[in-house]
């Protein structure tokens, strides 16, 4: 009997001490979930989808979805013409500073402003498809996959080689000077240079070599975006009352034709 009842205890123990590394277990894997999920907060809604530019007004939606059909090549051609031309000012008195410290959060009037995240940040995110983020809010993001409107290919991002993306203003900041933005108060300058409708992550050497054209002289090498590129360029055009040259409303024109 003594026997019997010793053998009882042993497995009785035996099978506790089993059942409480099974919770243990599992209370690690739940606490490696949550920390997971820390870290890598949820992509807003659309990833990389490219947006048609018709359709997105505010700039929020990422990409450039190329424009093909007669009714939305009607539509670009109509807002092309309401904007407005004049002749090219001089670059007197340019520079950077005068449109505020670059990728400011501290803007008030546009989309994401104050939201405690740069503006670099805030259109990496909405541009890519983020796969890591360095803080668990979720605004520096250290690895992503850009579907890059200027080129048409895929750009794998990460923060240690971030030259390979870069934001381009689609109004460039010097031509919007000349057009008109010199008279600007600081505060409509600084407005337009993190406007996100003004913004696009792209190709970085592409960005590179377009430098401070306007249409007129450079448009992306990927012609299918070509119509949806101008028309982002005249939705700024149109929101910040910056008029563009007679050859660049031509040229804006030209690629929506059909």
């Amino acid at each position: 009997m003594q026997r019997r009842t010793y053998i009882s205890i042993l497995l009785v123990a035996v099978t506790l001490t089993a059942c409480q590394g099974d919770d243990s277990t599992a209370e690690s894997a739940a606490g490696a979930d949550s920390a997971t999920a820390a870290s890598a907060p949820e992509q807003a809604p659309g990833g990389s989808t490219a947006a048609n530019p018709l359709e997105n007004e505010q700039g929020v939606k990422p990409g450039l979805a190329p424009l093909t059909s007669s009714a939305d090549l009607t539509r670009a051609r109509a807002l092309i013409e309401r904007v407005n031309t004049k002749g090219r000012g001089p670059q007197t008195g340019y520079g950077r500073e005068k449109y505020g410290p670059a990728w400011t959060d501290s803007v008030t009037d546009v989309p994401f402003g104050r939201n405690s995240c740069d503006t670099r940040d805030d259109i990496l995110k909405r541009d890519g498809l983020a796969t890591r983020w360095k803080d668990a809010k979720g605004c520096v993001v250290t690895t992503m996959t850009l579907s890059d409107p200027y080129s048409g290919k895929d750009i794998a991002f990460t923060k240690a080689k971030a030259s390979a993306v870069q934001i381009d203003h689609v109004v460039p900041l010097s031509a919007s000077w000349q057009m008109g933005a010199a008279q600007w108060d600081a505060d409509k300058r600084r407005r337009l240079a993190n406007d996100p409708l003004n913004l696009l992550a792209v190709d970085g050497p592409i960005n590179g070599g377009k430098g401070d054209s306007s249409p007129a002289t450079w448009l992306p090498p990927n012609k299918a975006v070509r119509c949806s590129y101008v028309v982002r360029y005249a939705q700024v055009s149109i929101k910040y009352d910056l008029p563009v040259t007679d050859a660049d409303k031509q040229a804006m024109l030209a690629q929506c034709a059909g």
